[in-house]
């Protein structure tokens, strides 16, 4: 892999570069006049030096005497030459910064984009560090050459004015360079060859740190609490090692051809001179032409290095490009039907399980998939309350992902109102149908912010009715700024309960047709939980009913649902009232008793607790929530 990108990593990168001035073509003409102006005024510099020395600072050694007028000719033509060069490296700078970080910004929101609308099972097998790379260093590194490419390009332009002038002043002269550039450009060649498997190395290694550091920051609540720091610390010293050997290796190599880069123009210089003398004493040149020749190797010296600072950077530019490509091109992404509700609707929908299967692809291609649902139907009567019970692992949460269309059936149906969920408009169906997911999830933002996520139509007043519907109005009303309350990242400053009524209240604040609740309250106390509940049920506050899919576990929770739909290894195994099931399915008896179990256990802890001293400050939303 590595050989056949050292051979193909010119042609590869030249590629990339088209793309960059196919989508910014006026910046880069803006850019490249500049540099092509600042070019063709280094060869004109030269000539004007070497006229100056061999005309004016010669004849005035020869006399004795300088003369004033000729002097300040020549001040004003390096002037203006000098005037004109800041103008052309102006466009330059300017021109290939816009396009650089334009061309950067572009593709982040592309790769973004891409990233929402794939479907989970493709993020399931990629970590959340590949994904901060690929829209971060990895965007970076592949428009990384943007910067010195106008640069490169005058360069090439003056490289070409150069010989020909050359050409013009001398055959032999002319030959040193014919020597010379052909010389800088092979070797620019053959570093970026040998560039491009070291680079592409360390940008996959950047990714493979960045996941790490990553997964470590956001389980710092395990690693603490079960004494990983050493080997987590550990795992990511490894890493982060094999990154700084992996860029040692590209400095390493940078560092035995920059001198060669540096030394081949000075050679240049001094080949020059030599062949220049002999051509001074045979009188097939004059001083003038000798120093303009000398002056040019001299001042080309800098400028040939972009050619070699674009090469340098063109195996980064691969190695980005192509990890920015993976995800570009990925297919699987959940298109939108045409299907769209009445807005005005605000009777509650009807949702419905037609002979669903589903599993969930393997983190690796090659391995077989395992079937997760098979043959699920039920259905979910508009404005009824259904609660899913089931053992741990069987599959209420993948039931409630397709409820909400977070990823599609294999085969069988999703219907909302009869209408299959991949026919609906994205807006449609999240107008209608909201998911509080297990694990809550709030933004570093104020509680309005998250409440409302920018939607039309959330004023305060939908903001309170929601949080009063969450049971979580309290709270809020007590926090420092109330809703503009900062809640922190994740939500640090709230309990985990919080938490929990804050997400709930999102959901209901847009006024869902249908609430999916995946385990959204266990976090809460059970009699908060049964007052949440019991108001989503009956709704006032102007809030509208909805019907209502729960994952539940406590008694008094399932005991709420107008039906019970128990599930065992993601298969239906019976369905009708928590008396019902309790009366004929064993199964259902022990998993509910042992919840029973677990809750009483907690409440004689809770009781404990209440008891037994506690520290100032704490004791109230610990016992509520936790």
């Amino acid at each position: 892999m590595a050989s056949g990108t050292s051979r193909d990593v010119l042609g590869r990168g030249l590629r990339v570069l088209g793309r960059a001035i196919r989508e910014q073509p006026r910046i880069f003409t803006v850019a490249v006049t500049g540099s092509v102006l600042f070019g063709l005024l280094v060869i004109a510099s030269a000539y004007v030096v070497g006229g100056v020395v061999g005309e004016v600072v010669v004849p005035a050694v020869e006399r004795g005497e300088v003369g004033g007028g000729v002097l300040a000719l020549a001040a004003a033509a390096l002037f203006g030459i000098s005037v004109l060069r800041v103008v052309g490296i102006f466009g330059r700078r300017l021109g290939a910064g816009y396009m650089q970080y334009r061309l950067q910004a572009a593709y982040r929101r592309r790769v973004t984009r891409r990233y929402l609308d794939l479907p989970l099972a493709w993020h399931h097998r990629n970590s959340t560090g590949t994904l901060l790379s690929n829209a971060n260093s990895d965007v970076e590194a592949a428009w990384y050459p943007i910067a010195p490419l106008p640069f490169a390009v005058g360069t090439l332009v003056m490289l070409v004015g150069a010989v020909a002038s050359l050409f013009v002043t001398d055959w032999a002269l002319a030959l040193v360079g014919l020597a010379v550039f052909p010389a800088l450009f092979a070797l620019n060649v053959v570093y970026s060859r040998r560039m491009a498997p070291r680079q592409a190395r360390a940008q996959r290694l950047r990714a493979e740190v960045s996941g790490i550091a990553h997964e470590s920051f956001d389980g710092a609540l395990v690693v603490k609490t079960m004494g990983r720091e050493a080997q987590e610390t550990a795992r990511f010293a490894a890493r982060a090692g094999d990154l700084r050997d992996a860029l040692i290796s590209v400095g390493r190599l940078r560092g035995v051809f920059d001198p060669m880069l540096e030394t081949l123009p000075s050679l240049g210089t001094l080949a020059v001179l030599v062949v220049g003398a002999i051509r001074l004493r045979q009188g097939a040149i004059t001083v003038t032409e000798l120093v303009s020749v000398a002056f040019l190797f001299t001042v080309l010296a800098f400028p040939v290095r972009a050619i070699g600072w674009v090469l340098a950077e063109l195996p980064r530019s691969v190695a980005g490009w192509d990890r920015v490509r993976r995800v570009l091109d990925t297919t699987g992404e959940m298109p939108y039907g045409e299907v769209a509700f009445d807005p005005a609707t605000r009777t509650p929908a009807t949702l419905g399980f037609d002979d669903v299967h589903f599993g969930y692809e393997p983190a690796e291609a090659h391995l077989p998939g395992a079937e997760v649902l098979g043959a699920v139907t039920f259905t979910v009567p508009a404005g009824k309350t259904v609660a899913l019970v089931g053992p741990t692992g069987a599959g209420k949460s993948t039931i409630a992902s397709l409820a909400v269309r977070l990823v599609d059936p294999d085969s069988g149906r999703v219907t909302l109102d009869g209408v299959d969920v991949r026919e609906l408009t994205a807006a449609s169906l999240a107008a209608t149908v909201a998911l509080v997911a297990q694990v809550p999830f709030v933004f570093d933002d104020t509680v309005r912010a998250n409440i409302t996520l920018d939607r039309d139509g959330i004023g305060d007043d939908e903001v309170w009715a929601a949080l009063r519907l969450a049971e979580a109005d309290g709270f809020v009303a007590a926090l420092p700024d109330g809703l503009d309350t900062m809640v922190g990242e994740r939500g640090t400053s709230l309990s985990g309960g919080q938490r929990q009524r804050l997400t709930l209240a999102r959901a209901l604040a847009g006024r869902p047709r249908l609430l999916v609740l995946d385990d959204a309250t266990s976090a809460v106390d059970p009699r908060v939980e049964a007052a949440i509940l019991a108001g989503l049920r009956t709704p006032g506050d102007g809030g509208a009913p909805a019907s209502i899919l729960v994952v539940a576990y406590r008694r008094a929770t399932i005991a709420l649902a107008d039906e019970v739909i128990y599930v065992e290894q993601g298969r239906v195994v019976a369905r009708g009232t928590h008396t019902e099931l309790l009366a004929t399915v064993p199964g259902y008896v022990d998993l509910v008793t042992a919840y029973e179990q677990a809750e009483q256990e907690r409440e004689q802890k809770h009781t404990y607790e209440e008891v037994a001293p506690v520290p100032s400050g704490l004791e109230m939303e610990m016992e509520v929530d936790r």
